[in-house]
């Protein structure tokens, strides 16, 4: 896996894996349910990926929308390819929401609703925080 998989905790915030990607729970959680959708690849620019990869994405993202409809019910669902700081492919995957929702005893309120996502206070998850939401997450992909 790249650095900026690893950043973003992997092994533990791994969600699933597909031949070119990688869901991570993202470790600090704007809204419930955030993740990382990371190309596995050493590629820092998006029209690097090879056509597979692009290809990909149309089952991952239908996949990961239906999942996290089941978790958090969300209204709206941002990808935001930001690769500032960490320079290998990837998306923020944000659900957006009116309200708050939880989950176990984790609850977040969508701070930028209905504007942007307001990614700098972010929920710092705890170990068994991320456990839960990998679990959740991952059993909402299972179902379908």
């Amino acid at each position: 896996m790249n650095a900026t998989i690893e950043r973003f905790g992997y092994p533990a915030t791994l969600i699933h894996e597909w031949l070119h990607w990688v869901a991570l729970v993202r470790p600090a959680q704007p809204t419930l349910g955030s993740l990382i959708l990371a190309a596995k690849s050493e590629a820092v620019a998006f029209g690097d990926l090879p056509p597979a990869a692009h290809a990909e994405l149309t089952v991952i993202t239908k996949s990961l929308e239906a999942a996290l409809a089941r978790v958090v019910s969300y209204d709206k669902l941002n990808y935001l390819m930001l690769m500032m700081v960490d320079p290998h492919v990837h998306f923020h995957v944000i659900p957006r929401y009116d309200g708050e929702r939880t989950l176990a005893n984790l609850t977040l309120s969508d701070e930028g609703w209905p504007g942007v996502p307001v990614l700098g206070q972010a929920t710092q998850l705890t170990d068994a925080e991320t456990a839960t939401l990998v679990t959740a997450v991952k059993a909402a992909l299972d179902e379908q």
